[in-house]
């Protein structure tokens, strides 16, 4: 049980790892889809991360698209809003026909297993994998409902995760405004790099 939210990370990086993985040309096309939409393009930025429950969106290139565009204090109040309405749409979603569908894949130990580990660890585990690709985050938000995760609990560990990470992808998206694709490039690898240690941070947060 110590080591389950590790478990569970390494579980949901390989169960996802088979999906398409974005690439930069992918995440510059968020950005000029973004500006052809004009006045739109916060609504369009903030339904791109929703679109990342289910689709492989770099959410994180979207939020440096988003202060690329609006700068870094509107680009993260935006990318704020986009992550934490797309992980509560997540929670929300197991409290649905949708949670059956889980289940069925989920034994009934399991599910009682989870219910421990976020009763224990749970919320460290939403806050560190908020930025994090490969649909970790959304695996963890589905988890978090699905073992029950009280709504209130929830809500704050949410926040707490996605609003500082949407600042620091809003920012570096303005500070590298005129090199637009370094700024995504850099906000579609550093996810990516920062994996490891956030499931070495969750391994040593349970033992």
């Amino acid at each position: 049980m110590r080591r389950a939210p590790f478990v569970i990370g390494v579980l949901a990086f390989a169960l996802v790892s088979c999906a398409k993985v974005p690439t930069p040309e992918e995440a510059n096309g968020a950005l000029v889809t973004l500006r052809e939409h004009g006045s739109w393009a916060w609504a369009i930025g903030i339904g791109l991360i929703w679109a990342d429950l289910v689709l492989p969106v770099p959410q994180t290139a979207v939020i440096a698209a988003l202060g690329i565009i609006y700068g870094a204090p509107l680009g993260g109040l935006l990318g704020s809003v986009g992550l934490i309405t797309s992980g509560l749409l997540g929670y929300g979603l197991m409290f649905t026909s949708a949670r059956r569908v889980m289940q069925r894949f989920t034994r009934p130990q399991s599910l009682q297993r989870m219910e421990r580990v976020f009763e224990q660890s749970g919320a460290w585990a939403i806050v560190l994998t908020r930025s994090l690709p490969y649909s970790v985050p959304e695996i963890m938000v589905f988890l978090a409902g699905l073992a029950g995760m009280p709504l209130r609990k929830f809500t704050a560990t949410l926040t707490v995760g996605s609003v500082p990470i949407a600042f620091a992808f809003a920012a570096i998206g303005a500070g590298w405004a005129d090199q637009p694709i370094v700024a995504l490039v850099v906000s579609w690898v550093l996810p990516i790099l920062l994996l490891p240690m956030v499931l070495y941070l969750l391994r040593r947060r349970a033992s």
